[in-house]
């Protein structure tokens, strides 16, 4: 679509304005930058009851980068992250299900939380309108997202059948863990934002290479929402849709599309790549584990006690 509707050879004259060595150390930081998220992720399920070291929880939030280029939305990617955690801890499901929830949330809110500082930096640049609409479509997913954990308390669990039931005995035991330290919480809250600003951050450098000049403040408000829509089961890892909506979002500010698309293109080649690299490295963390827990062959001078020559 974005083809269609803008001319192709200035799109990529605009994409080949951003040098090389630019989108190599971007490429590096986006790597970097997800560390933050494997640290906030390992610190929310294992506080709703897991125990993954670190360099296992790096194992599987990379492959969920990874899936992001291969299944639908940006959650395709989440489910992926588990199942390689279910893999690694079968007894911690319920508490990988509970942190992955929470930290879906946390990031859904913090993309919300970022925009809705571009909107106090820009207050002028929106109608009256636009801002009600922004702050409703914020206060109804704070509202879901209560009435969906507050739900878990007050169905009665009786009236469930026995798995089902015990699933929800550990969910609850999850939360009430994860309420005991909020602070925690608070802090994987605040790492995630950060993770999000610093984002928003690499799209800004990479328009402004391009050539397209618009405030900081708009780059927080209309980059967050686009990636919101890359949660709809529309495209693998929501790409292309994220371009759409930017170039939708950025044209009232006066960001000419094609400079939009193009910025918002390499970011995207930014984010394949990685999750391709991400592939790598889970799989070499994967062999290099595997090789240092196979068991010592009989006979051998790392056997057992009795076994030694």
């Amino acid at each position: 679509m974005l083809f269609i509707f803008l001319p192709f050879h200035q799109v990529w004259s605009a994409v080949k304005r951003i040098p090389p060595g630019l989108g190599l150390g971007l490429l590096c930081a986006y790597m970097v930058l997800h560390l933050v998220g494997v640290v906030k992720w390992r610190l929310l399920i294992n506080l709703a009851g897991a125990d993954l070291t670190f360099s296992q929880a790096v194992r599987c939030y990379y492959w969920g980068l990874f899936a992001n280029n291969f299944l639908p939305s940006l959650v395709g990617g989440d489910l992926v992250r588990a199942g390689v955690a279910f893999a690694i801890s079968p007894r911690s499901k319920h508490a990988v299900v509970l942190g992955s929830l929470i930290d879906r949330l946390q990031d859904v809110l913090g993309l919300a939380g970022v925009a809705a500082l571009g909107v106090l930096l820009i207050p002028r640049s929106l109608d009256p309108q636009s801002r009600k609409v922004f702050w409703a479509v914020g206060g109804l997913l704070l509202v879901a997202g209560a009435l969906g954990v507050g739900s878990l308390f007050l169905l009665p669990v009786k009236k469930f059948p026995y798995k089902i039931r015990r699933i929800m005995v550990k969910v609850r035991r999850g939360i009430r863990s994860v309420s005991r330290d909020p602070s925690r919480v608070l802090l994987c809250f605040c790492l995630g934002m950060i993770l999000q600003g610093c984002q928003v951050a690499i799209n800004s450098w990479l328009g402004a290479a391009s050539g397209l000049h618009v405030g900081f403040g708009v780059w927080l408000f209309a980059w967050p929402i686009a990636k919101l829509s890359a949660l709809l089961p529309v495209t693998q890892g929501g790409i292309g849709v994220r371009e759409v909506a930017l170039v939708g979002l950025l044209a009232p500010f006066g960001a000419p599309p094609v400079l939009t698309a193009a910025a918002g293109l390499v970011f995207e080649a930014i984010t394949i790549v990685g999750g391709l690299l991400a592939g790598i490295i889970a799989l070499l963390i994967g062999r290099v584990s595997k090789a240092h827990t196979k068991p010592a062959p009989q006979g051998s001078a790392f056997a057992t006690d009795g076994n030694k020559m």
